[in-house]
């Protein structure tokens, strides 16, 4: 009986310096002017500016904590915590998908509300504190991109937040030139439900995808089949059994398996040989290989004790 062991690196020392940086720096920036968008909203009695607002009060809040979960990430492992608290930005990213639609569930009763009681706003002010988010807006975006928001899910849950916040300022600059042009109070309300549309649909994706990862759902990027066939297609390797594959974080999968080999095949090298299999097709490091030979007493089972 063999086994395999590997543990790759957590996260890359330089990219998870730059997620930090580029969450705490958004975190700020989002902080500020939400505080610049609530007086805004309240003044020009937009619905458009405070629930935007409200997105932005969300987003502080994904982005703080966020950043408390890569730094929580980073933490050294245990011996009641194994793997560490690199899970722990996975439950943030839930939490701040659940966020997103509950924010948009109220945006949308506030709207219906307009709608049956449109209201007077001033649209100068409005379309200055839009435009004003939108710039906002933007530069965090562009922080939260020079992060790893493709491999990373807390972080691209936290773009997400922003680049809907970013939708919202841009619903608002249109709402407030509509009443200004035309005197169409309603554009207020329209433009939130059309924010909250976006929010919703955004939510979901990343309540949808941390909830998978919870579920030790196998990684989106990886095909449990052909990791199968790769591994049967191995010189020496007559099946392959209790195959589980999973992710401890968004950019951490893991593997384990048992491998029935042939009787007299080096143990070592086969196991060097999936190793780099997985590795170079797979981009899987983390694995637990257990290799069993073809002549253990239950091969007509296809489970191995």
């Amino acid at each position: 009986m063999g086994h395999s062991h590997i543990h790759g690196q957590d996260h890359d020392h330089h990219h998870g310096s730059n997620n930090k940086k580029a969450l705490k720096w958004s975190f700020l920036l989002i902080s500020t002017f939400m505080v610049v968008e609530v007086i805004g909203g309240l003044m020009t009695n937009s619905l458009a500016l405070l629930s935007d607002a409200g997105h932005m009060l969300s987003d502080a809040a994904a982005l703080g904590l966020s950043f408390l979960a890569l730094t929580f990430g980073q933490k050294k492992a245990t011996a009641s915590k194994t793997f560490g608290y690199k899970r722990f930005e996975i439950l943030a990213a839930f939490m701040n998908g659940i966020t997103l639609v509950l924010i948009s569930l109220y945006i949308f009763w506030e709207a219906y509300q307009r709608i049956l009681n449109p209201p007077d706003v001033i649209s100068k002010g409005m379309l200055i504190v839009s435009v004003l988010g939108l710039l906002v807006n933007i530069a965090a975006a562009y922080i939260l991109m020079r992060g790893d928001k493709d491999e990373n899910l807390n972080v691209r849950s936290a773009f997400l937040h922003v680049l809907g916040d970013m939708l919202g300022s841009v619903g608002a600059i249109v709402a407030a030139l509509l009443i200004m042009f035309f005197g169409w109070g309603i554009a207020d309300p329209i433009a939130s439900i059309i924010v909250a549309i976006l929010i919703i649909i955004s939510g979901w994706r990343v309540t949808k995808d941390s909830f998978h990862i919870l579920m030790e759902g196998s990684p989106g990027n990886v095909d449990v089949e052909k990791v199968k066939g790769a591994l049967m297609k191995i010189s020496g390797v007559k099946d392959v059994h209790d195959l589980h594959i999973w992710s401890i974080t968004s950019d951490f999968p893991a593997l384990s398996c048992h491998l029935v080999s042939e009787s007299g095949v080096p143990y070592q090298d086969l196991l060097k040989t999936a190793k780099k299999v997985l590795h170079d097709e797979f981009y899987i490091e983390h694995t637990t290989i257990q290799i069993d030979e073809k002549a253990s007493k239950c091969p007509e089972e296809n489970r191995c004790e």
